[in-house]
């Protein structure tokens, strides 16, 4: 099936978003001053525990087919990129509690429309989380949703176990007899496997030059993709960060970054990022390679640059890879206040990298 062409109708606004938009922010804020006055300290209202901060580089690979030589991937060309490691909850938790895990890219120096003009810079963040769908794909859904999303977020981490737990005995039950899990139960029945062997996808679509796409990232190199599906043992408060640093520390690697262009409205929809797009309809191809040299993912310059001066946001980027559909659309308002109120409570600037050296080792 041939991808379909990107226009501005492909998105189409819930009449209510405005208001839902403005309560789940005033909700979110609300949550993050609690935060706030526990820790005396301003987190991420998501994926708040960072486990690396990485830099690196991405290489466009040569001799793309049209459909997928598009925006910042139309020629080949190597950029420096800087990542980030974290787990989904909107407070730290110990890593004995199973959760999603983030991969968020940074690439500097990319030429374009802004999206975001007042956040300055010239670099193209892609966000992404270790499973394809969102449970709640829709923002009225994210409405209903927040309230347990941020009790479970701020709850004792035996519970949090507990219910890891009971998730992953329901999810195995509904395999066994030849079902699909929903996002929901996949989003709870989370295990503690290496991050480095798992996939990472950015669950909603963004305009992929003249198509509509979902990117993930791959692991790529054997030393990475031997780590997929490992379980993790005798798991600590910072195992993550740990691994992360010990594998880094004596290797380099390199992962995939790929597209999945969408052909069909009707059953890859652009505004309900529950629904998986089905690689039957459209697989995952190639488009670039990341690279990591062996480095010291978690120094305590490179810590403290990543969690109070660094920002990732699904907005920073380009037109041509625009953010599409209502749950990245309430994330420009969402990210940008979070990362407003981050920055201010902790007494840091808000720095954009204009080249690696600008991460500290």
């Amino acid at each position: 099936m041939q991808p379909i062409r990107f226009t501005p109708d492909v998105e189409q606004v819930d009449p209510n978003e405005q208001r839902l938009t403005r309560e789940i922010v005033e909700q979110m804020n609300a949550t993050a001053r609690n935060a706030f006055e526990r820790h005396r300290h301003a987190h991420r209202d998501a994926h708040a525990k960072s486990h690396a901060i990485l830099k690196g580089s991405m290489t466009v690979h040569d001799g793309l087919s049209a459909e997928l030589a598009q925006g910042i991937f139309a020629s080949p060309k190597t950029y420096e990129v800087v990542a980030r490691l974290s787990s989904a909850p909107g407070d730290i938790h110990s890593d004995e509690v199973p959760a999603p895990r983030g991969f968020a890219i940074k690439v500097i120096g990319v030429p374009g429309d802004r999206l975001s003009p007042d956040i300055g810079g010239e670099n193209q963040d892609f966000l992404m989380v270790n499973f394809p769908v969102l449970a709640f794909g829709t923002i009225p859904k994210y409405k209903q949703m927040l309230g347990l999303l941020e009790k479970n977020a701020h709850a004792p981490d035996f519970f949090q176990r507990l219910v890891a737990g009971v998730a992953r005995g329901a999810k195995d039950a509904v395999e066994a007899v030849g079902k699909v899990p929903s996002a929901t139960l996949e989003g709870l029945a989370r295990d503690n496997n290496h991050p480095l062997g798992e996939t990472y996808h950015t669950q909603a679509a963004v305009r992929f030059g003249d198509h509509v796409a979902k990117l993930s990232l791959a692991p790529k190199s054997q030393s990475v993709r031997d780590l997929t599906g490992r379980d993790l043992e005798d798991v600590q408060y910072s195992t993550m960060r740990d691994v992360i640093g010990d594998f880094f520390r004596a290797n380099g690697t390199e992962y995939e970054l790929r597209a999945q262009l969408c052909t069909d409205l009707e059953t890859m929809p652009v505004e309900d990022a529950a629904v998986l797009w089905e690689e039957e309809k459209s697989p995952h191809r190639a488009i670039a390679t990341l690279r990591f040299d062996s480095q010291d993912p978690y120094s305590p310059p490179r810590q403290v640059f990543g969690d109070d001066v660094l920002s990732f946001n699904p907005w920073n980027g380009v037109e041509a890879h625009r953010p599409l559909g209502g749950i990245m659309r309430i994330r420009r308002a969402a990210y940008e206040r979070s990362s407003t109120y981050r920055h201010t409570q902790n007494d840091r600037p808000r720095i954009e990298p204009q080249a690696l050296s600008d991460i500290p080792d």
